[in-house]
């Protein structure tokens, strides 16, 4: 009989922990609708690559609205040579996002009427099913939204995860949210936005035409192209990186993938400061470092400090990447001579060589 009275007593406290656990979680949850209802309510600024947007200055956090469209549009891979992209708002990388940590986020995702596929999104930076993209996965016209907070600093790929998830990133469905510490990240003179991706035509690299992905070389790992910022050449000619001699430049560098390595090398430069893995807000960042890895589906931040005027390549310095296949961009200096720190003694036969 006691024991049967025991075992009773103990189902009944189980029951009334359960249901205590239950009701804390419960108020745990309205607490947090109400806090986040409690925020103000700010437009995220989107901005392509290269550009970002102004750092996070306001005084507390917000519920911070990042509007998005998914869309398939043609356009130029490299010179004479076109490809149909799957797009975050009609660009490869996707635009850039800025938030705070402890910001609550509210992505609204809307996939376009004449789109031929479903996409979604999943964001690195989220804490919850699929990064988003359990709940996002949406049809020609479809709308969808969600919100999470930004638990963790740092800076974070998003990318489609509709399944063939490695077709979807191959296409260009790839971008980079920057989630900033609590008292920001240190002031630069000029920050900027680099996205390395590679794509899997049917055609040979610099084959004419309109290009349509390789399954089969998507599979193998055999991209005819890595690039920049979405196409071949997109950071040379008009597309250049700019400072002054003098000036602390940020790059933010994401890798879309889906598949290769980066290994991220500015040629004539060493970072003074890389936040390895884009991680942000901890332990001490690396300094003097002269080639950083960047796995698919990861970023990096690299600060310098230019010294001399010139022009200076970023590339994958798995090098035929950016000879042969377009893992190629510039930084171009402008500025006084520093013969103190580097100068010209006999002149070489000029050339393209020096990579």
């Amino acid at each position: 009989m006691r024991r049967g009275l025991a075992v009773i007593a103990g189902v009944v406290a189980a029951g009334l922990l359960i249901g205590g656990a239950q009701l804390w979680q419960n108020q745990a949850r309205a607490r947090a609708t109400v806090a986040a209802a409690e925020l103000p309510e700010v437009k995220a600024i989107l901005i392509a690559a290269p550009a970002v947007p102004p750092p996070v200055d306001r005084p507390g956090n917000a519920k911070v609205i990042v509007t998005l469209e998914t869309t398939e549009v043609k356009g130029t891979l490299a010179d004479g040579v076109q490809y149909t992209f799957w797009t975050f708002d009609g660009t490869v990388p996707g635009p850039f996002v800025r938030v705070r940590v402890s910001d609550v986020v509210q992505i609204r995702l809307k996939n376009a009427e004449k789109s031929m596929h479903p996409h979604s999104i999943d964001l690195h930076a989220v804490t919850g099913p699929g990064g988003g993209a359990a709940v996002t996965q949406l049809g020609p016209g479809q709308e969808g939204a969600f919100e999470f907070k930004a638990l963790n600093p740092g800076l974070y790929v998003y990318h489609c995860a509709t399944p063939s998830v490695p077709e979807h990133i191959a296409n260009g469905m790839y971008g980079l949210i920057l989630v900033e510490p609590e008292k920001g990240l240190p002031r630069v003179d000029r920050e900027y936005y680099v996205m390395q991706g590679e794509f899997y035509t049917k055609g040979k690299t610099l084959a004419p035409g309109l290009q349509v992905i390789d399954r089969a070389k998507l599979t193998a790992e055999r991209p005819e192209y890595v690039v920049f910022n979405g196409r071949m050449g997109a950071l040379l000619d008009d597309g250049v990186v700019k400072a002054n001699v003098g000036e602390t430049v940020r790059l933010y560098v994401g890798n879309g993938g889906p598949n290769l390595i980066s290994s991220f090398h500015v040629i004539g430069e060493i970072f003074d400061t890389v936040y390895t893995e884009g991680a942000v807000g901890g332990g001490v960042p690396a300094r003097n470092v002269q080639t950083t890895l960047i796995p698919a589906g990861g970023a990096a931040i690299v600060e310098m400090t230019v010294q001399v005027p010139g022009r200076f390549l970023l590339v994958d310095h798995s090098i035929v990447r950016a000879m042969e296949k377009g893992a190629l961009g510039v930084l171009e200096v402008a500025g006084a001579e520093q013969p103190g720190i580097f100068k010209t003694l006999a002149p070489g036969t000029r050339g393209t060589g020096g990579h």
